[in-house]
Formats: C-alpha cells, sequence, structure tokens
C-alpha cells in the first residue's frame, strides 16, 4: 500500500515528478473556471439574493418531487435495491469544476471502486451553477467507465438554476411549467427581477454526454431530489438542503417517517453537520434540526456524511454512550478549502486526537504559501516547504506533528507572519472571539480562487464496506501524481459497529 500523507512528505504528493495519467481522460479544451472572476460570481446570485428576498426553494423542491410522484415515482422516495448483507459502495462530494483537479480523481476512484455496488455523489455535483449543458464534461465524461450506478444529492450550486439539470440528469424528470409571477413590490417580485434562470439547454449535446453512461449497469432513476436507499443490511438517506443548508417542512416530515424503525443509517447531506469544529445542526423549517433526528437513539443513525466543503474532516461524536461518525467528503475535484484555518478541535466531546482531516493541516498551509506565492509574485516570502508550514502549525495549535521526518524545521518571524497572513488557526491561548472571525474572513475571501492545475491536487473520496456487523469507512487520497494514482493511500480508516435489528441498542 501506498504511504500516505500521514507517513511521508512523498505520500502526500510533495516533491514527486512523475504526474499522473488523469489528462488523457480530459477533453482537450478546458474551461478554467475562476471564483475571483465577476463572469462566474454573477450567475451564481441567487444564494445571496434567497438570504435577502426569501428562499424559494421549498416550494421549488416540492413541485419537484409533486411531478415525480405524479409520474409514478414512489411516494415514499424509497429506492429499494438487491444488494447482499456484503456489499461495498462510493462516496464522492463536490466534483463538478470540469479541470484537472476533477480528472485526476478518476483513477484512483476507478481503482479503489473496483466491484462497489453503487456511488453516491454528495452535493455540488456541477459548477458553477448547475446548467445541463456543463453535465457532458463534468459528470458523463469523467465517470464514464465506472459500471455502477451514480445517485446524487444537490448542493447549493445545483440550486442556482432551480435544479433543472440535476433533475434532467439523476431523475428524468421534463422542465416545470413556469410560476405565475409574484405580486409588485412584494420581496418575492424584487428577487423575481435578479434572479439567474436557465437557459435553454442544448439537447442533442445532452443526448449525447448521457450515451456515455448509457450501459444497464450504469442506469440510476431516482426519485427526486432527495431519497433513501435500501441496500443490504444498511438504509442510506440523502436529504436536499437546498440553497442556505436548511430542509423545508415536508422534507422534514418524510426525514422523520423514513428514519423510523431499527435498520441501521447513514445520512448523506449537502451541509455537514460537524465541520471546522463547529456544530451546525441543520435547521428544518417549523422546528427542529436534521441532527436532532440523527442523534435520537430511536432511529439508529451511524454517521452523517456531508458535502459542501471541499476537504475531508471526522468528528467521532459520543451520544447517549454509542459514536456518531459525522464526516465532511466534499473533496471529489472542486477547489480545495483549507484546513489549516481549523483552530484545535473541541467540539461535541470531540478532542485534537480524536479529529481527523485531509489534507493535514501543514500540507494545505504549505499549498496556499505556494499558491500565493505565486500570484503575489512574491515567492520568495510566502512559499512555505511543508516542514516549515507542519513545525508552525503544530506550534500555533499546540499539537505535536501529524508527520514527523528529520529534523524539525525551525518557526521564524516570516513563518509565522506567513500563517496568519494565510489565516492559520490562532494558538490556543488566544481568546476565540478574535480568532473565529479571522478564520472565517480568510476561508470566505481567499478559499474560493484556490484552484490550480498542477499537483499535489488535495483530493479525496470514500469507500464504504458494509457487512451485517459493521461498516469499514475509508478515505483515499488523489494527489494526480502517478503513484497516488496507481494505488490510492488510505488517509483516515474506521470501522463502525452496527446496532444489531431489533434490540433497541
Amino acid at each position: 500500500m501506498s504511504d500516505s500523507s500521514r507517513n511521508t512528505a512523498e505520500g502526500a504528493g510533495w516533491g514527486v515528478t512523475e504526474r499522473g495519467t488523469y489528462r488523457e481522460l480530459m477533453p482537450q479544451r478546458v474551461e478554467k473556471l475562476s471564483w475571483l472572476n465577476p463572469k462566474t460570481l454573477w450567475p451564481a446570485r441567487n444564494g445571496m439574493l434567497a438570504a435577502w428576498f426569501g428562499d424559494p426553494t421549498g416550494s421549488t423542491r416540492g413541485r419537484w418531487v409533486a411531478q415525480r410522484t405524479a409520474a409514478g415515482a414512489p411516494a415514499d422516495k424509497v429506492i429499494r435495491r438487491d444488494d447482499p448483507d456484503r456489499f461495498s459502495f462510493m462516496v464522492i462530494g463536490d466534483t463538478g469544476e470540469g479541470d484537472a483537479p476533477q480528472y485526476a480523481v478518476v483513477p484512483g476512484f476507478l481503482r479503489a471502486s473496483q466491484d462497489s455496488r453503487f456511488t453516491v455523489l454528495a452535493s455540488d455535483v456541477i459548477y458553477p451553477v448547475g446548467s445541463t449543458d456543463d453535465y457532458g464534461t463534468k459528470f458523463y465524461r469523467p465517470y464514464q467507465d465506472y459500471q455502477a450506478p451514480i445517485y446524487a444529492i444537490p448542493g447549493n450550486h445545483d440550486w442556482y438554476e432551480d435544479l433543472g439539470g440535476f433533475m434532467r440528469a439523476f431523475c428524468d424528470a421534463p422542465p416545470l411549467a413556469p410560476e405565475p409571477s409574484p405580486r409588485p413590490l412584494t420581496p418575492a417580485w424584487l428577487r423575481s427581477l435578479l434572479w439567474h434562470r436557465a437557459r435553454t439547454s442544448d439537447e442533442q449535446r445532452l443526448a449525447e454526454a448521457r450515451q456515455l453512461r448509457a450501459a444497464p449497469t450504469q442506469r440510476a432513476v431516482q426519485p427526486g431530489p432527495y431519497w433513501a436507499i435500501d441496500a443490504g443490511p444498511v438504509r442510506i438517506i440523502g436529504i436536499d438542503t437546498g440553497l442556505l443548508g436548511t430542509i423545508d417542512a415536508e422534507q422534514g416530515r418524510w426525514l422523520r417517517e423514513v428514519s423510523a424503525g431499527d435498520l441501521p443509517k447513514i445520512l448523506v447531506t449537502g451541509s455537514p453537520l460537524y465541520v471546522d469544529a463547529e456544530h451546525h445542526p441543520c435547521p428544518i423549517e417549523g422546528g427542529g434540526t436534521v441532527d436532532d433526528i440523527v442523534r435520537d437513539p430511536d432511529h439508529h443513525y451511524v454517521a452523517a456524511i456531508g458535502g459542501d466543503i471541499h476537504n475531508y474532516q471526522r468528528y467521532p461524536v459520543s451520544v447517549d454512550g454509542r459514536t456518531i461518525q459525522y464526516v465532511v467528503a466534499g473533496g471529489g475535484g472542486a477547489f480545495m478549502h483549507a484546513t489549516h484555518t481549523i483552530p484545535r478541535v473541541s467540539v461535541g466531546q470531540v478532542t485534537e486526537d480524536d479529529f481527523r482531516c485531509y489534507p493535514l493541516r501543514g500540507d494545505s498551509l504549505a499549498f496556499y504559501s505556494r499558491l500565493y506565492g505565486r500570484r503575489l509574485r512574491m515567492r520568495r516570502f510566502f512559499t512555505l516547504t511543508e516542514a516549515e508550514a507542519t513545525a508552525v502549525i503544530a506550534r500555533r495549535l499546540g499539537i505535536a506533528p501529524t508527520r514527523t521526518q528529520g529534523q524539525p524545521a525551525r518557526v521564524t518571524l516570516r513563518t509565522r507572519l506567513v500563517a496568519a497572513l494565510l489565516g492559520a488557526a490562532r494558538r490556543p491561548d488566544r481568546t476565540a472571539r478574535f480568532r473565529l472571525p479571522v478564520r472565517k474572513a480568510y476561508t470566505q475571501l481567499f478559499s474560493p480562487g484556490s484552484a490550480t492545475y498542477s499537483p499535489p491536487f488535495f483530493k479525496c473520496f470514500l469507500r464504504l464496506d458494509v457487512t451485517p456487523d459493521s461498516v469499514r469507512l475509508r478515505c483515499f487520497a488523489a494527489t494526480g501524481n502517478l503513484q497516488q494514482e496507481l494505488d490510492p493511500p488510505v488517509e483516515d480508516e474506521v470501522t463502525i459497529p452496527l446496532p444489531r435489528r431489533g434490540t433497541g441498542g
């Protein structure tokens, strides 16, 4: 097995010159998506409009669900498969920028997913706005050689064109009929004046793209944007958190219904419930939260996996004497959200010793120092070696370096200054009220322009091996280098025991 980033710098992808074969999979012309470009940001304005003038996704989602139910989709939205008691499935999140980092995941994903029964795509299938015309290069082409079905839940970017592309691709749904115009001078009317709407899609282009995943074994038609899958001894439940990371009352009622019973359950959500050392329980319209449902012992949840944040994190949270694994799994291809901005972990009784992330904080800081050294043409000042970045993170958080090799690097005034400028979490003895705004400002302002086009990319995906007694969850890395492509390293692994059915345990 290949070394992981937790063992060696080479395992993280540093200093490796033999690039992988992923470029052979890519189209000749690749759009380089920049999140600092106004042409990218302006079509993605609907999230801000929903926050200002009211979120219409609950109403639109209800119309999509009614349309699919009328067309014959199961009213309970449960996909009943014939998987055996022992099987494997994959989870990959936030994939679709259509550039080198997305395609760099594919070779390792195909190797690690051999004999898996299906894949769940957790959040943000297509960037920047979920356009139907982008599905060819950002979904069908990269995963054309994966021979099993792919189910998906939408992320906020898939909602920027009212979920039209997502529903066409995953539910075979025709477009919705236009809604009546809102009353003038109301918030809904103001929102409608600025709302980004989907342009007419190229039907021939979509039909040609769909042929890339047209084999019977690849076929998957799901009942809507949220669903449950009964697979072997577990139920996997996918929820749609829309534009603002919440769910509507109708979906909340459904979630409570499909969560009942003693079948062990795994939640997949577009908005992670634990992320960046914070708890985000996900409100339900009308009262309660998604995490209330997950924590209820009568529902038998063992894990909650969320996309949206483009890295890997795991929080083993103790709830009433049992452990629920809360996982962030959004590293499937989109630009990398920094992990070096995550403060020392102390949330939900999870400590730094229990917490896992990928990339490691030091690798994240080294990655960003190189990126901004190039962009600002200040390489000599900004660029930190991976050893320097690891050392300064350990000093600032008061933790032991995850990866140690050779003589530790000195922490100098320059390395401390670069770490501070790039948003690295402040020392644990500093007051939290000063730490949090610094981290949030960094992640909001700097991360969206962080796409890069040469390895290491620090991408990841999950494989879950299910038996009647347990689920083995592994996080695999994809750096874009050949060694990690041929033998994807395991960056984290945990075995989750399943409660015995009928015991109430």
